[in-house]
């Protein structure tokens, strides 16, 4: 499939928009996602500026965005989108393992942020995780960021931070840290997952953030949950 080219099968599965500058590597991505079985891939883009507009016209309810990207960064095109199609799902899809890349991507409004050399069933399962309305930090991202916070624990002033949070809704946004999707943390702590889902949107009333993303971000930048053991 050329950049720019868009297709109609009339298949009724998750909608994914490949962005990203290499067409050797969104060939081979696409064949990857077309064997899902629920996945359908429905356009390509080359640049930033061409992501935007083919999210406009095409309405994809994921889009895999790389971070480096012509014309418009990944991260620009990211904020661009969602202030036109909110309802878009994007993951961000790179090389780049710094974590302000993933800081800026997450305030931007990305649900998802994967390195390329990821596994192919984790692609999978984070393009489903976001289509339902959660979000997904790759491990080795959520692992580096944890140990950084850890390593400059000292150098915090941790007693001006008041977070009004219950000891219940600490442990689901330690889960959160982890990586752990809602039925996950649900089974963690023997709670229900509808219960998991109300103690999560009252998290992120109390931190103001708009999503789970963006609280477990808050959460690892001000050291307000204890890294994890891997």
């Amino acid at each position: 499939m050329k950049t720019g080219e868009t297709v109609e099968t009339g298949k009724t599965g998750i909608r994914v928009l490949l962005a990203d500058d290499h067409a050797l590597f969104r060939q081979g991505v696409r064949r990857l996602l077309e064997q899902a079985g629920d996945i359908e891939v429905v356009g390509e883009a080359g640049s930033g500026e061409q992501t935007v507009q083919l999210v406009e016209h095409l309405v994809p309810d994921i889009v895999l965005l790389d971070v480096a990207m012509p014309t418009v960064s990944g991260i620009d095109a990211a904020r661009m989108i969602k202030a036109s199609s909110p309802r878009a799902g994007i993951i961000m899809l790179t090389v780049h393992a710094d974590e302000e890349f993933l800081f800026e991507a997450l305030k931007a409004g990305a649900m998802g942020y994967l390195l390329k050399d990821c596994a192919p069933d984790e692609l999978i399962r984070a393009i489903r995780v976001v289509h339902g309305g959660e979000g997904l930090l790759a491990p080795t991202m959520a692992a580096k960021v944890m140990r950084e916070f850890a390593r400059t624990r000292e150098t915090r002033d941790l007693a001006a931070v008041q977070l009004p949070l219950t000891q219940r809704e600490m442990e689901i946004l330690q889960c959160v840290t982890s990586g752990l999707a809602n039925k996950e943390i649900a089974n963690r702590l023997s709670i229900s997952e509808r219960t998991v889902k109300n103690h999560l949107s009252n998290i992120m009333e109390k931190l103001h953030v708009n999503s789970r993303t963006q609280a477990a971000v808050y959460a690892l930048r001000r050291g307000l949950v204890p890294p994890e053991t891997r």
